[in-house]
C-alpha cells in the first residue's frame, strides 16, 4: 500500500502535465447562474440580473481567471466534451463581462459595438493563451475547429438579447453536456415568444437562418432545415407538426424577427 502510494507521488512530480490536465472546476460559475438568472414565466427563457452579477463581480473574475489560465496544451488532452463545456462556459462567461462594461445604461449588446466592429469583435480576454474575442470563441474555437459539429451549441452560447436562448442556470459539463445540449434545444423550439408553429407554417427564429449550413451539416441525418426542425417536431409547441411534410420540405419555414434587447431582470438605468 505505501509503495503504491509512492508510486503515484512520484508519478505526480514528474508528470505535473498530468495533474494540470483535468478540465478547472465549473462549481463557482453555477453558484453565480442560480443566484442571477431567473426563468421566466413559462420557464422556457431566463433573464438576467446585472446588479447582481456586478456585486459579484469579484468572483466571477476569479472564476474566468481560472478559465484563463488554461494552457492549450492542458485543454487539448481533455475529452471534446469537456473542451466543448469549457468553451461554452467561457463564451457566456465573457458575454456577462462584456455586458458589465456599459451597465447599468445599456439597453442592448449592440450598444457596445462601434463603427468599425461589432462588440463580439472586441479582444477583451485572454483565452487557451491568445488575447480573443467573443466570435474567436464561437466562430473560430467552436464552429470554426472541426472537431465539434455540434449545431446545438446555438442553444447554449448566449448574447444577452431577448431573443436568444436561455442563459443556462447551471455550468456546463462533459460528463452531462449531451442531456444539457438536448435540453437547450428542446426549450428554445418549445418557447412561442421564439419559435411557433401556424397553420400552414413553422416560424422560427432568425438563428436558423443565420446558421443554416450548421443544422443543414448532417447531424443526425439533418440534410435540410426542415429536417432538423422535424428532429424536434414534438417539441414546436402544442400544435402537432406534420413531421413527414416538414421533413420533406412541404411545410414552409418562416424566420421572425430577432429581439436584441438586453435579457435583463430590470430596465436599464439611465445616468
Amino acid at each position: 500500500m505505501v509503495r503504491s502510494l509512492l508510486v503515484v507521488l512520484l508519478l505526480a512530480v514528474a508528470l505535473p502535465g498530468a495533474v494540470l490536465a483535468a478540465p478547472p472546476d465549473h462549481t463557482p460559475w453555477t453558484a453565480l447562474l442560480e443566484a442571477h438568472v431567473r426563468p421566466t414565466g413559462d420557464g422556457a427563457s431566463t433573464v438576467v440580473d446585472y446588479d447582481g452579477f456586478a456585486r459579484d463581480r469579484l468572483a466571477l473574475n476569479r472564476y474566468l481567471d481560472r478559465l484563463s489560465a488554461v494552457t492549450r496544451s492542458d485543454f487539448d488532452r481533455w475529452s471534446a466534451d469537456e473542451r466543448l463545456a469549457f468553451l461554452i462556459n467561457a463564451y457566456n462567461g465573457y458575454t456577462i463581462v462584456l455586458v458589465l462594461s456599459g451597465w447599468p445604461d445599456l439597453k442592448s449588446i449592440k450598444d457596445l459595438g462601434g463603427w468599425l466592429r461589432t462588440p463580439w469583435e472586441k479582444r477583451f480576454f485572454r483565452l487557451l493563451g491568445e488575447r480573443r474575442s467573443l466570435d474567436d470563441v464561437e466562430h473560430g474555437l467552436i464552429r470554426g475547429s472541426g472537431r465539434y459539429g455540434e449545431p446545438r451549441i446555438h442553444f447554449a452560447v448566449n448574447c444577452a438579447s431577448i431573443g436568444c436562448p436561455a442563459l443556462r442556470r447551471e455550468a456546463y459539463l462533459g460528463d452531462r453536456l449531451e442531456e444539457q445540449l438536448e435540453d437547450q434545444a428542446r426549450r428554445f423550439l418549445g418557447d412561442e415568444s421564439r419559435n411557433r408553429v401556424t397553420d400552414d407554417a413553422v416560424a422560427v427564429s432568425p438563428l436558423f437562418k443565420w446558421y443554416r449550413e450548421d443544422f443543414t451539416a448532417g447531424w443526425r441525418g439533418a440534410d435540410s432545415l426542415g429536417a432538423f426542425l422535424a428532429l424536434y417536431a414534438d417539441a414546436l409547441g402544442p400544435r402537432r407538426v406534420n413531421h413527414m411534410a416538414l421533413e420533406a420540405g412541404d411545410l414552409p419555414v418562416r424566420f421572425l424577427t430577432y429581439d436584441w434587447r438586453l435579457n435583463s431582470a430590470s430596465p436599464p438605468r439611465e445616468r
